[in-house]
């Protein structure tokens, strides 16, 4: 249990209301209000006033975070001296909000690449099957307008989704510490998004497996191309759909694992991703050269898509080679 939860619960056991609490320690009820929602944190001589008032000791109400306090001096990594960060209540709740903001918007934009190619994919197979008035050039002009017009809104959120979070992107790449009652705060809102991740991911994956199913039925069926053009589309879709739930809930989660430094965001991950960020750059930059390449020297853009599903999956097991070789460097 964490202060807020102590001050409310001791407060409700005395029978005072908020306001009333507030007059006995000559506050105001909305800093008694911003106590008990972990908007703030009152100040040790408020503390003292609150063990004397509640009948407990000061102890009682901190302990659960007082082994959360660490040194504020810089620490040594390594040969590097590392200067550590204090994130205060505000800045982590400022945190928190920007990332639960952002994550639709980079989990749309994520979406928008997916599906970019849908629309090329299914004209291009309706003009292939002549089963429209539409030609291949007409296809391939609106579908390529498409394709090309949907990246461009994604790439402009990424940058704008950047450049707003650019201030705080420390919090994720070096290594910080939290002041007084943060660390409580964060693990009891992450406790209660648990179940939200959870389904989130499941739901994600389910849908991302289940859009192969449709297609393999129509291939086992022997179906005409331009019915398989229809169902790859309606693939992207559900993929796009699925890879949009998981980006979300998975944002949201990370900003909790970053004000913590669990996880990806420890501090043994953040030294691997300072050391690997160029290689990192070099990776995805050689992949979209190949995409690029490829789909344009081929013009079968319905096809090249499957560069970024191989990429990824090549990605973890080329990072996972790279970070053991930092490791036996070190």
């Amino acid at each position: 249990m964490i202060l807020a939860d102590k001050i409310t619960e001791e407060r409700k056991k005395n029978g005072w209301s908020q306001e009333e609490l507030a007059d006995k320690l000559g506050v105001s009820r909305q800093a008694v209000s911003k106590w008990e929602s972990a908007g703030s944190v009152p100040d040790l001589q408020r503390i003292i006033q609150l063990a004397e008032l509640f009948g407990v000791s000061t102890d009682y109400l901190l302990r659960d975070e007082m082994e959360m306090e660490t040194s504020s001096f810089p620490s040594m990594e390594g040969s590097e001296a590392q200067f550590v960060r204090r994130v205060s209540m505000e800045e982590a709740n400022d945190f928190l909000a920007m990332k639960r903001k952002g994550a639709p918007a980079i989990a749309n934009a994520t979406s928008m690449c997916i599906i970019s190619p849908a629309l090329l994919i299914l004209l291009g197979g309706l003009a292939d099957s002549e089963v429209g008035p539409i030609t291949e050039q007409i296809a391939a002009g609106i579908g390529l307008v498409f394709l090309f017009g949907l990246i461009a809104i994604a790439v402009f959120m990424f940058i704008i989704c950047g450049m707003r979070e650019s201030h705080m992107e420390h919090l994720e790449k070096e290594n910080i510490e939290t002041e007084y009652g943060v660390s409580g705060l964060v693990k009891e809102k992450r406790r209660t998004y648990e179940s939200t991740f959870t389904r989130g991911i499941a739901v994600g994956v389910v849908l991302c497996i289940l859009a192969v199913v449709p297609l393999l039925l129509v291939g086992i069926m022997e179906a005409p191309d331009y019915i398989c053009c229809v169902f790859l589309a309606i693939l992207l879709a559900l993929v796009a759909i699925g890879v949009n739930m998981i980006i979300r809930v998975s944002i949201i989660k990370g900003s909790f694992d970053t004000l913590l430094q669990e996880g990806e965001f420890s501090k043994a991950e953040k030294h691997a991703k300072r050391k690997l960020a160029p290689f990192y750059g070099a990776y995805w930059c050689v992949a979209t050269a190949i995409y690029l390449g490829w789909s344009f020297w081929t013009m079968r853009w319905e096809f090249t898509w499957i560069v970024w599903p191989v990429a990824g999956v090549l990605f973890a097991a080329v990072s996972a080679i790279a970070r053991h070789i930092v490791g036996a460097e070190e």
